[in-house]
């Protein structure tokens, strides 16, 4: 009995020596939890703060389109220096010279591919007023043959599209200034944008014009179907929907129905030519059949 009392008050010690480690664990993962969820809840509001910042540094940032791939931090700095004081300056859509370098380390060591000609920056100017007044740059000659394109980096910069039109069935090695050359005689043209491959840098096949009015988009739009680097051009103002696919399907019916009419035209004229011939050769020979004997009969008698 002695023995036995001893082992059951060894197991109630053993019992509740485990029911106290199971309260610990589950105190110490409540506290997990609560960090965990904490840490989520400060980690939105950081992200909610860094979302405020990051559209305050847009608004901040300048993007230049349209830059050679020459072109260096020093030149783009002596460019944009007069409007205020600049922050930083980012190079990008770089074509690595060897798929395994980055695009940050092309762009610091220079490493480029040779059929990489445009490149895009980003100018992060101190004060928000100081980019808006950098945009008198848009538009004018970097270089020869380079006139970049000057816009503010945050989303909500509003885009014209009454001023504007779209470009298909582009050459996809053409430049940003074989399109304005081309639409220069509609009227002032404020900016070109084609869009490129990140990847290569070669255009997709299609971009977009904005002009200074209304009045150069009705001249642009009788462009449509002429030739720019050996291609017809579609032109078609920036928001409509393009009809040319509405032409295809009757395109692939007018063969179907010539065919048709082909074929219903020879089966005609073959069962007209066969109900036609037969009957002749077989009234033909009955007549022969029936003729020859009579005159035979006759000749006997």
């Amino acid at each position: 009995r002695e023995s036995t009392l001893e082992h059951a008050d060894e197991e109630e010690e053993q019992k509740l020596s485990q029911n106290k480690a199971k309260q610990k664990k589950g105190a110490s993962q409540a506290i997990t939890k609560s960090v965990i969820n904490s840490d989520t809840g400060t980690t939105v509001k950081q992200q909610k703060t860094k979302k405020v910042v990051d559209e305050s540094v847009d608004r901040r940032t300048v993007f230049v389109g349209n830059l050679p791939v020459s072109c260096t931090v020093q030149e783009l700095k002596s460019l944009f220096k007069e409007y205020g004081q600049i922050i930083s300056i980012r190079f990008r859509s770089l074509v690595p010279a060897e798929d395994t370098l980055s695009k940050k380390l092309a762009a610091i060591k220079h490493k480029v591919h040779p059929n990489a000609k445009f490149v895009n920056a980003y100018v992060v100017f101190k004060k928000e007023c100081d980019a808006i007044r950098a945009l008198n740059e848009n538009g004018t000659e970097f270089a020869s043959g380079f006139h970049i394109r000057v816009d503010i980096a945050s989303k909500t910069s509003s885009h014209d599209n009454k001023r504007s039109i779209f470009l298909g069935n582009l050459s996809y090695d053409i430049s940003d200034d074989a399109v304005r050359e081309h639409f220069s005689v509609c009227g002032g043209v404020v900016a070109v944008r084609i869009v490129r491959d990140g990847k290569t840098g070669l255009g997709k096949g299609f971009g977009y014009v904005l002009f200074e009015n209304t009045d150069a988009v009705h001249l642009a739009l009788k462009l449509n179907d002429s030739v720019l680097m050996g291609r017809k051009i579609r032109v078609k103002r920036c928001g409509e929907k393009w009809k040319a696919p509405q032409k295809r399907p009757d395109q692939s019916r007018a063969p179907k129905d010539r065919v048709d009419t082909k074929l219903k035209n020879k089966c005609s004229k073959d069962s007209f030519v066969g109900e036609k011939a037969n009957p002749l050769k077989k009234s033909t020979k009955q007549k022969r059949l029936k003729t020859i004997p009579r005159n035979k009969a006759g000749k006997k008698q």
